[in-house]
Formats: C-alpha cells, structure tokens, sequence
C-alpha cells in the first residue's frame, strides 16, 4: 500500500499507467488527413448543400484534456485510493483479531463490529492472513478457541455472524488458547477490550504484546457499560443499588419499572456522586403495583447486565394462617382470623388450613393466633422449616397466658397475663412507644388510639433488648422477635382480635403485619424436594427474553442459598445457565447477571508499550468508486460533444429527456456497483462458481462451523466415490451478504447465538428457494 499524506492506494501497480498519458495525448490530438482538392465544373451545383456529418479538421484542445482527464480517473480509481486509511499493520506475520464478546461488550456492539472492520480492511490491503479469537466461553461451556488463519474477507463473513455473550470474559480460557499457536513472523494483535479489569487481563495482554505488537481498542469515558444489581426489599420500597465502571464525573441514571406488558410502572432517577462507583435509592410503590413488576432495568442501556428480572421473593408473600377447623362463629369480630385475613389479604397471598395442609405447600409466612394449638410432635418440623427460612408470627392471648410458652417462642414468658385497664382495675390501658430506629417497624406513625388492656409479659433477660421490636409506654414489650438459622421467631404479646387491645381496629395493625411479612424469605425450593429447576427463559447480552437454548441446562436447586427478603440467589451464572428465569409453573426463580460480576471496575492499566485507542466511527472513506463515477460523467460528456460535433444529438424534447435519464441512470449504477465491488469479494464468487460446491451457513461460532465444515466434507466425498459429480470443497456463506444462487445444497445449523436475518437475506432466501434451492435446517436438538 502506498500512501501520500491522507491518501493510501491499495492497488498501487496501477499507477503506473499515468505514463501511457502523453501517448494518450498524441492519439487523441492526431488530425486525419486533409482531403484531396479535385476541381470539377459541376460541382458548382453542390454548394450551397451542407452535410449531415461533419468532421472537425482538428480536436479542440479543451477536448483532448477533457479525455485525458478521464482516463486519468480510472486509472486512479482502478488503484483503489482510501482517505484517512487505517494504521499500517507491524510485521510479516498475520493479524491477531481478539474480540470481547462478554455481556459488557452489548452496550455498543455495532462499534465494535466498525472498527472490526476498519482492521479488516487494513488487512485486506495488505494482503496479511487473519486469526480470530474471543475471549468468551461458548454457550456450551467450552473454552475460548483461536481460528485458523483465513482471507481477511473469510474473516468479515464470519464476523458479521457474531453476537456477543450473556456472561463475562474468561481471559485466563483466552490465554490458554494462545499456546498452541505459532507464527513464523512477527504478529499484529488488535484487542476489542471491553475495558473492564477482569481475571487474567494482564497476563492475556502481555501475551499478545510478546508476539510482535498490541493495539488495545476500548470505550471512551462515559460510554462504558453500569450494573443493576436485585433490588433489596426493605419493607417500605425496593431499594435500588447502581454500580459503574468508571467514578467520574458526577452522573445521572435512570431505573425503570416494567410489568409483564412492558408497561412502564415508576422510573426513579439514581445519582452518582462523583468518585463513586456505587449510587442507591428507593423506589416506593403501592403493593399493588409493587407486586406487578416483572423487570428492573436501566434507562437506555441494551446489556444483561443493565436488567433484573423479578420473581416471587419481591412479590407477595405466601402467608398460612392456621385454623383449627372450627366452625364459622356467628361473630366474626371475635374471630382472631378475621383480623389477620383482613390485614394481610391485600398485598398476602392467604392460605388457609391446617399445619400439614400449610407445610406441604410453599409457605413464607406462618400465622399462629392464640386460639390454634399446635399439634403434638410439629416442634422439630416447625423448628427445621423455621431455620430453612420461614417466618412464624404467633399471638398471645388467654392460652398462651394460662399455658405457659414453648420452644417456639422468641422469649421466655411468664404464666398468667397482665391486665392495663378495665372495669375491675384502677389502672388505664397502655399507649404504645415510639418505635426503636433499629425496629422494622421504624417511622411508623402512633395513632394515639391506639391502647392495649392486657399482654403476657416475657421473663427478663439479657438479651431481651435485642429481641424487643415495640413496646408500650411504661417499656414493657410488646413484639419481640428472634433470629433462628435462616428464619424467623416474631410473638405479639397481645390478642390478634379485639379481646386484649384495638390495635387490630388500626391502619398501623396493617403496617406492622406488611412489615413482618416483608421479613420473610418469600418462597424457596426444598432442595430434596424440587429437585433441578428447567429453563423457562433466557436472556441473552442485549437484555431481550426469548426462549431456551437447547444447550441450557437446568438449575441445580442445591446452589440456591437462603438469604433475607429480596436477595439474590448465589447461584451463579455460566453458559449452561445463563441469566432468566428457571422453575415451573408453580414455583419460578430468576437468575441475574449482576450478582455473578465479582470484578466491575475500570482497567486503568495496560502492559508498557500498548497502544490504547477508543472506539470511533471510522474516518475511511473508498474514493475509488467516486473517481470511477467522475470518469463516466466525463464520457457521456464527451459522448454528447461528439453526437453535436456530428449533428446526431436529438432535438426533440423526449428523445432529449430519454438521454439524459438514461446516463444519469448509467452514472448511479456506477456509484452503487462501484461502492458494492469495494466492499465486495469477487474471489468468493469465482471460487464459488469453477467448481460445483456444497455450502453452510457461517453461525460466528467456531465449533459449529467447523463441525458444519466437515459434515459437507465427508458428503463431498461420497458424492465423489457413489456418482458421477465432483464438486469441490464446502464453502461457507453469509447469508446477509454472499450471493446464494451458486450452491445447489444451503445446510444451515440453528443456533441460539444467531442474529436475525435482514430484510435482504430473508429476500435472498425465498428467491433461492423460489428457483429450486434446497436448504438443510438443523436444529441441533
């Protein structure tokens, strides 16, 4: 390539011809011979007639340059002229293309594919082989894979194919791939980085640095991608926790709320202080609209890492409610039911029944009021479900008082309850205190209605304080609660109905309850039980939920972890469980991205002698199909000066007119043909049509074309032995951009990772079935 300040030109033997001008110059300058003068007496009647063809007795000057200026532009168009080329590539080697295609690499994808692209090109012109690597695991787990070396326009097929991953990069597989590989030459390796400071980064960088030279491409500052991690349920809101790469500036993001419609419910804004990497806020929504979120995700950012599906732990909780089994009262208001059911129905999924009834299904929240005696022999099964995570809220009232406590109870109680108020006392009931700032229920408003006349009081102890939730004016407790293995002990040392107090009569008996109720775990598979959760739904890099690969496997439930209300679950995402929802109909367990990141942070440092560049719409521009296009104009000119020296231009308005319309129609072909042969390959279409070849469509993934490669090789081959063709070698294709009438067999392997066809491929496939092509899907299952 030769390059003249910002002009490069990839062809540039042809430059050469710019001698043969002068030679050029004396053919076009030459003048006929002059005519023979022959006196004869009649020619006298002739004159006075004049020809309709005359021939200039010498070309114009300004005519001989008009054509040597066009022929001067097809001989520098033929040479293939580029403004503002690319860097020329270092050594004799081929160029190392390594690309991360991780989940952080979706937030602006097509840049990548751009300035792909513009290396690609470099390569093309000068004729160097192309190895591909990305540093992803493929869907099936497998580790990163170097290409073998190809044609920089093998490459661009198969790049086109590419999409990026729902998973972070594995640098350390990436660098393992490079072992086995040897360059007789120095390299020129070319890193699409997405910037971030994963595992293995160095050592990956410094390998590439010792084969000849590293160019490191990455985003700039404030393009580069953020996380959303699971919201944490805290009893009033969701809170939301943002986390970036980079820590400056200050900067401003937007979460927004989505139901299973893709309606927008609530968008909060969440600020990033400057020199923060984590920014949090609340967003406060009514139950009812709370428990219609399906997806949490940030405000135009297209990454799996960006979005958060939500399952059951942020919805409604399964709240049992124990009933004896009793006959309806004819009472409600004395039943302690009633209270419960109509505090908890609102944003509770209420189940009601017996301790087995309740125990065999799904359950968050276990209600006990005083009146339902827990069955003999369910102390350890409670005990054991209480520590995988449950919540037991139980109520004091005139059994427990007489009866004593058990070993379900947070707090040691006294025999025989206390009395505040009544017809027989001289005491008055008892207000309630403000709540503690470490109570859940803090910030609560008192009505100052609200009294209680008796409560079983508990044994003093040590930790008594620890375990006191809310108390009554004079200190005595009134919610006590204790934290058993994974769960929850939570007593009211007051009746759930109107018996002992009014507070069942209040809106803050309703808040309280949201608040225990929020506490809890959600629901949560029993691991012996469940068994692996099938995939429902995944999510592939750009954060779109679609369905299962073949290659997914399901969710091993002994990875789930118990965790408070809203918490993620710790089991991990890889390429056999990629991020989206996993279970059955009656019990679904979202799997997200953000918890799976252990390393988010900007990679500020590179190996000495890197060259860092940034993404960036290439400046390159092909000025060949342009100086192509000027040379045609120049000659329909010339023609139309001609066809008037020669008196055969029409004159009539619509001869006229079909002219010009046909070389202006001549000058677009030129542009657009012109700018096709550029980005074109006019070997792919020779070697495609000397010989007679099976083709495959390339998927990007370097497994399955090589297994798409070999397949069509060994039918190649028995083609050849049982029948009288011979075709060639298979050859791979691009269906968004390779011609497909060449091939009489299309075999296209269905992967997940594939990209939709464009409008032009889905044309180009009907119009070669339409003319008998035959196409082999599989779908690999």
């Amino acid at each position: 390539m030769l390059q003249f300040g910002p002009i490069a030109f990839a062809q540039p033997w042809l430059l050469a011809a710019l001698i043969a001008l002068p030679a050029l110059w004396w053919l076009v300058k030459v003048t006929p011979p002059a005519p023979k003068r022959q006196r004869f007496p009649a020619v006298t009647l002739l004159l006075g007639l004049r020809p309709k063809e005359e021939t200039p007795a010498r070309t114009p000057l300004w005519l001989v340059l008009l054509r040597l200026l066009a022929a001067a532009l097809i001989i520098l168009g033929l040479a293939q002229p580029v403004l503002n080329p690319g860097q020329a590539l270092y050594g004799g080697g081929p160029l190392m293309l390594v690309v991360d295609d991780g989940w952080a690499a979706a937030r602006d994808w097509p840049a990548r594919l751009r300035s792909a692209e513009e290396v690609l090109n470099n390569a093309e012109r000068e004729g160097r082989d192309v190895v591909l690597l990305r540093t992803a695991r493929e869907p099936g787990g497998e580790p990163p894979a170097a290409s073998r070396r190809m044609s920089a326009a093998e490459a661009r097929r198969q790049l086109e194919g590419w999409s990026p991953k729902p998973w972070p990069p594995d640098h350390r597989a990436a660098l393992d791939a490079l072992a086995p590989l040897a360059f007789q030459s120095a390299v020129h390796a070319v890193w699409l980085s997405d910037g971030l400071n994963n595992q293995g980064r160095m050592e990956l960088a410094e390998e590439l640095q010792s084969l000849g030279r590293l160019d490191v491409i990455r985003d700039r500052a404030g393009a580069m991608p953020r996380l959303l991690l699971p919201p944490d349920n805290t009893g009033t809101g969701l809170e939301i926790v943002l986390r970036r790469a980079e820590t400056e500036p200050a900067d401003l993001a937007v979460v927004v709320a989505r139901g299973a419609d893709k309606r927008i419910l609530e968008s909060l804004p969440v600020r990033f202080e400057e020199g923060e990497a984590e920014a949090s806020a609340t967003m406060i929504l009514p139950a009812e609209m709370a428990n219609r979120i399906a997806t949490l995700e940030i405000e135009n950012e297209r990454t799996a890492g960006a979005k958060v599906l939500i399952d059951e732990r942020w919805r409604r909780r399964p709240v049992g409610l124990l009933d004896q089994g009793a006959v309806d009262t004819p009472q409600p208001f004395l039943d302690e039911l009633y209270y419960l059911n109509r505090a908890l129905s609102p944003y509770a999924e209420l189940r009601r029944g017996g301790i087995r009834e309740l125990l065999d299904r799904q359950l968050a929240v276990l209600a006990v009021p005083d009146a339902a005696r827990l069955p003999e022999g369910s102390d350890e099964e409670l005990d054991a479900w209480v520590r995988r995570g449950g919540l037991l809220l139980r109520f004091a009232g005139p059994r427990l008082a007489r009866e004593g406590g058990d070993s379900l109870l947070p707090v040691t109680l006294r025999q025989g309850g206390r009395t505040l108020g009544g017809t027989m006392t001289w005491g008055e009931p008892a207000h309630l205190a403000p709540f503690a700032p470490g109570s859940p229920f803090a910030g609560l408003d008192l009505p100052a209605d609200v009294t209680v006349e008796r409560q079983v009081l508990a044994e003093p102890s040590l930790d008594l304080a620890e375990k006191t939730w809310a108390r009554l004016a004079d200190g005595t407790p009134l919610v006590t609660a204790e934290r058993r293995g994974d769960g929850w002990l939570v007593l009211f040392h007051t009746s759930s109905n109107r018996e002992w107090t009014n507070l069942p009569l209040s809106g803050l008996f309703v808040e309280m309850l949201r608040r225990v109720v929020q506490l809890s775990q959600g629901v949560r598979g029993d691991t012996a039980a469940s068994g692996p959760l099938p995939p429902l739904g995944t999510m592939d890099a750009f954060g779109r939920l679609g369905e299962p690969a073949p290659n997914v496997f399901p969710l091993d439930v002994s990875d789930l972890a118990a965790g408070a209300a809203g918490e993620e679950l710790q089991a991990e995402v890889t390429p056999r469980n990629p991020p989206g929802i996993y279970g059955d109909d009656s019990f679904r367990v979202a799997l997200n991205l953000a918890p799976s990141v252990e390393r988010f942070a900007q990679a500020r440092t590179w190996p000495q002698g890197v060259s860092v560049g940034f993404y960036a719409r290439s400046t390159e521009s092909a000025l060949g199909p342009w100086l192509l296009a000027g040379a045609l104009l120049l000659g329909c000119i010339d023609l139309l000066i001609a066809l008037a020296l020669r008196g055969l231009l029409p004159t009539g308005r619509r001869q006229a007119t079909g002219t010009v319309g046909m070389l202006a129609l001549a000058a677009f072909v030129v542009c657009t043909g012109g700018e096709a042969r550029a980005q074109g390959d006019d070997s792919f279409a020779l070697r495609a049509t000397l010989e007679t070849r099976l083709a495959y469509v390339l998927t990007g993934i370097p497994e399955v074309d090589r297994v798409s490669e070999q397949g069509l090789t060994g039918l190649t081959e028995v083609l050849t032995r049982r029948s009288a063709v011979e075709p060639g070698s298979p050859i791979g294709v691009n269906v968004n951009a390779d011609e497909l009438a060449f091939f009489p067999l299309l075999y296209w392997p269905i992967t997940p990772e594939q990209r939709q066809p464009t409008s032009y491929a889905v044309e180009q496939l009907n119009g070669y079935m339409r003319n008998f092509g035959t196409i082999l899907f599989d779908l690999r299952e």
